[in-house]
């Protein structure tokens, strides 16, 4: 007989039986020492745990608690510590109770792009669902639309209805990218690499404009009051 604790993961509440939450404190407390010098540590591992427990949620349907079982299932798709580059679970549980990490696309969804977008995301959003490398040509469709008068409603109506990427998993799950620790982590890295890239050129090009500051050339004069040494 197991006892039963009460948990919150992601901001979802959970019951979960005492050896399950033990290997799953374990491989959250690896994850979190894993990621814990990176730069985006708090997006990084609150991503992964907000998708553990959709995960979590889907996998239950209509069960009370989450069992052992359930745990190992979740991280067959999240990836083992070993994936990710992190030290095993400190937990003897036997190796081939785990399958590979998910290495094939996953159902996409259609969000607005919050990373890429001149109004709504709506044409970025667009291009990641279809696999438009460049959103510029359905940027360029949406402008015909609109002289004509149609594009307008169209976009309004998509801007309503699709949601916008509110996390490194919805921007995976907009692509139909597998989402895992691996790709988690990897997204939120890029982000804040492109986020200083932006910002250092946004400096450079205002460095640029400043005016060039005029030196003062001391000549070796001395000048006093009523004449000059």
């Amino acid at each position: 007989m197991n006892k039963i604790i009460n948990v919150n993961l992601g901001g979802y509440p959970f019951t979960i039986d005492e050896d399950a939450y033990a290997h799953l404190n374990g491989y959250l407390e690896t994850i979190h020492a894993h990621f814990k010098k990176s730069e985006g540590y708090e997006e990084i591992t609150g991503d992964i745990e907000s998708r553990m427990a959709e995960l979590f949620s889907d996998k239950l349907k209509g069960a009370k608690i989450i069992s052992l079982q359930s745990v190992k299932d979740v991280i067959k798709v999240m990836g083992t510590p070993e994936d990710f580059g992190a030290a095993p679970i400190h937990e003897s549980i036997e190796a081939d109770s785990y399958s590979t990490i998910q290495k094939g696309k996953t159902a996409k969804r259609f969000f607005r792009d919050s990373e890429d977008k001149i109004l709504g995301g709506v044409a970025s959003g667009m291009s990641a669902y279809f696999g438009i490398k460049d959103p510029l040509w359905l940027r360029l469709g949406f402008l015909i639309a609109f002289i004509s008068g149609f594009g307008i409603l169209l976009y309004i109506v998509l801007w309503v209805l699709a949601p916008e990427t509110a996390s490194a998993a919805d921007r995976l799950a907009m692509r139909g990218e597998p989402i895992n620790i691996n790709n988690i982590a990897k997204t939120v890295e890029e982000e804040i690499d492109g986020v200083g890239e932006r910002l250092s050129n946004l400096t450079h090009k205002f460095d640029g404009k400043k005016k060039p500051r005029r030196e003062r050339v001391n000549l070796g004069y001395s000048y006093r009051k009523g004449s000059i040494s």
